[in-house]
């Protein structure tokens, strides 16, 4: 990906408080249209990272250039071609879910009548004449990033924008996500739900201690990790000693309620215990991004 096409570039960006070094030497490119990622539990420097593309916080070093241009100082170009969710969303008193996107385009000379397209982008149509503070926490994420998009951006900026919401309001906002996309902006987000960036990000970048660890298609990471497949059975269904005895198998185990086997060789185990009809409540788990992220720290991942 050459610089000059990139939406996003980041050069070697360091932010420090005191000792602690929130952003260590950072470096990546995003480009136009992609939905890029940066993963890692909280504390890890993504917050930050966002911030200094954004142009809301001044680096210590390093270079940042977004949409071909310094964020900072605080470059007034940019904003009507960036649009920004923070993690903490603040509406004006008072006002309907429409009054707030209409209030929000104002101030970018939008025609009010987008609130409309933007309501209905977001699932907030029903919702138009609800007062903000009458609104759920899902609902008030998705006004909170319709707001970012009345202004029509070129690149939109998330951070962590399904945090704290139930798992039916998280998949909701997956699919508004996925519809930004394909109106052919960049989005740029931060999350520390592993699984969601797995489905949504075209390349992640996984930080911890202010650092990039890995950075990649989610698909490559996994790939790249050599992890075993693991095939849950039912207790009783096989031994462990007969279990172990198939071939491919490397490891296996049981607890009080089930019987794990280990393989990198998925397709022979499979095959012998179809041979034995030994399938019925059979789960397969292949590696995840959350193996990724455990093989590189070495720790629990910290939510």
């Amino acid at each position: 990906m050459t610089e000059e096409r990139s939406a996003v570039v980041v050069r070697d960006v360091r932010k420090s408080y005191g000792e602690l070094k929130a952003v260590d030497g950072v470096s990546f490119t995003v480009a136009e249209g992609e939905f890029f990622g940066i993963l890692g539990p909280n504390g890890a420097g993504k917050t930050t990272t966002l911030e200094i593309i954004e142009g809301l916080r001044e680096p210590d070093g390093g270079e940042v250039r977004l949409l071909g241009e310094s964020p900072w100082p605080r470059n007034v170009k940019l904003l009507p071609r960036i649009g920004v969710q923070l993690q903490a969303s603040s509406f004006f008193d008072k006002l309907t879910a429409k009054e707030q996107l209409q209030t929000f385009g104002s101030l970018y000379g939008v025609n009010s009548t987008r609130a409309d397209e933007m309501l209905e982008l977001v699932g907030l149509t029903d919702k138009a004449n609800e007062q903000e503070n009458k609104l759920s926490g899902g609902q008030r994420q998705r006004l909170s990033i319709a707001c970012a998009l009345m202004h029509d951006p070129d690149i939109v900026f998330l951070d962590e924008p399904t945090a704290a919401l139930d798992p039916q309001a998280r998949r909701n906002l997956w699919d508004v996500l996925r519809a930004i996309q394909k109106r052919g902006k960049t989005i740029v987000y931060t999350t520390h739900y592993l699984d969601e960036a797995e489905i949504l990000c075209d390349r992640v970048a996984i930080m911890d201690n202010g650092r990039i660890l890995a950075l990649d298609p989610p698909a490559v990471l996994v790939r790249g990790l050599d992890a075993p497949t693991h095939v849950t059975l039912q207790k009783g269904v096989l031994s462990v000693v007969d279990a172990t005895a198939l071939e491919g198998v490397e490891e296996a185990h049981e607890d009080e309620v089930s019987l794990t086997i280990s393989t990198r060789r998925p397709a022979p185990v499979l095959s012998a215990l179809a041979e034995r009809g030994a399938l019925d409540g059979l789960q397969v788990r292949t590696a995840t991004l959350e193996d990724v992220f455990l093989n590189l720290t070495g720790r629990e991942y910290r939510a």
